[in-house]
């Protein structure tokens, strides 16, 4: 009996034994990754085992991926009318996989009331200051951009700035001058790595303006635009446009491109053109810059209409309105945009002629 009950004993324990063997032969479990173990995946080590363990790749059989094709539905997929620019683009400022997201996001964020400027603030808001007087001091701002190098965004925010506080609140003009300089100092701050400090803003003005008003006149336009400064503008739009139209080029134009910026300067000092949205203007300088560099063909195409989303229709106003600035219909006496860009820097399309008139087929809708 004794000897039956030490058999069982050591059955039991055995048995035991070969269960546990059998757990540890078993995977073990896997383990969420943190990011910052990413890079040692592969050698990873498994909590309460010593062993390290390797990702081993799956091995295909031969013709296991024609099978599993054959097997899945096929997906019906639309194909697309045009080729999509941004994945082709090598330019990594241009973000090219996430590009379409970002200015759709872009286009919801220029449409945001709280962030937009009113059409007719002229009338609606302000007293004592005119159209005139607002392209008086943009043209005045575009040499104060030059004098300390500024980025062009920066001057685009600046204007925007103007705008949005002019919406609000209204203003003696003997301060508008002010405003430009506390705007562009904003701006400055936002886009530039070494922006100008106070008292070169103070100096620009003749010191008609000392230190202490500029910071009150600073903090007055951060509160009124309850620090909403991150804004689209016409510049941010206007680079994705210009990709998309060297596309029709064979090798790129850089006089295309400078001559899209300069239009788009231009388009500052028109108050008209404050009721547009930054997009509608960018694809409305693309249109004249692609006009003006090949008059005898089409300035728009299927892929700006893809990527803009405006119909030759949609920019006819918009158009006109800075094509008579161009030909200095509108705003003849402001110099300065158009001095700037005669220089070689710029390929001097300033002087580039423009015909007197669009032809009013060109704002009929594309036929693919």
């Amino acid at each position: 009996m004794a000897e039956k009950e030490n058999c069982a004993r050591v059955t039991r324990s055995m048995k035991r034994r070969a269960e546990a063997a059998v757990g540890q032969e078993q995977p073990a479990t896997k383990k969420r990754v943190v990011l910052g173990e990413l890079h040692t995946l592969q050698n990873a080590v498994v909590p309460g085992n010593n062993k390290s363990f390797a990702v081993e790749p799956k091995v295909q059989k031969r013709g296991a991926t024609a099978k599993a094709k054959k097997a899945l539905p096929e997906k019906k997929t639309e194909t697309p009318t045009t080729p999509d620019i941004d994945s082709t683009s090598d330019d990594p400022q241009m973000c090219g996989p996430y590009a379409r997201d970002i200015y759709d996001y872009l286009h919801k964020l220029e449409a945001d009331p709280d962030r937009r400027p009113l059409p007719d603030y002229m009338t609606k808001v302000q007293k004592d200051i005119t159209s005139n007087m607002r392209g008086i001091l943009v043209d005045w701002l575009v040499e104060v951009a030059e004098e300390y190098k500024l980025l062009s965004d920066t001057l685009f925010l600046t204007v925007l700035y103007i705008d949005r506080y002019l919406s609000l609140k209204a203003l003696n003009r003997k301060r508008l001058q002010l405003l430009g300089v506390s705007s562009m100092l904003i701006a400055s701050k936002y886009e530039e790595i070494s922006p100008p400090h106070v008292e070169q803003f103070c100096y620009i003005t003749d010191n008609t303006y000392d230190k202490d008003q500029v910071l009150k006149m600073e903090a007055d336009i951060l509160k009124a635009l309850k620090f909403n400064l991150g804004n689209p503008t016409i510049k941010t739009i206007l680079r994705r446009f210009a990709r998309v139209t060297q596309e029709s080029y064979k090798d790129p134009n850089l006089q295309l491109e400078f001559l899209g910026y300069y239009l788009a300067e231009l388009s500052l000092l028109e108050y008209e053109c404050v009721k547009f949205l930054p997009s509608l203007v960018a694809a409305s300088v693309t249109f004249l810059a692609g006009f003006m560099i090949r008059p005898k063909s089409h300035p728009w195409t299927l892929s700006l209409q893809q990527y803009s989303g405006y119909k030759p229709a949609d920019l006819r106003e918009c158009v006109l309105i800075i094509h008579d600035l161009h030909r200095s219909k509108r705003g003849a006496t402001l110099q300065s945009i158009r001095g700037k860009y005669k220089s070689h820097k710029f390929k001097c399309v300033a002087t580039i002629s423009s015909p007197p008139e669009v032809p009013t087929d060109y704002f009929e809708d594309l036929k693919e």
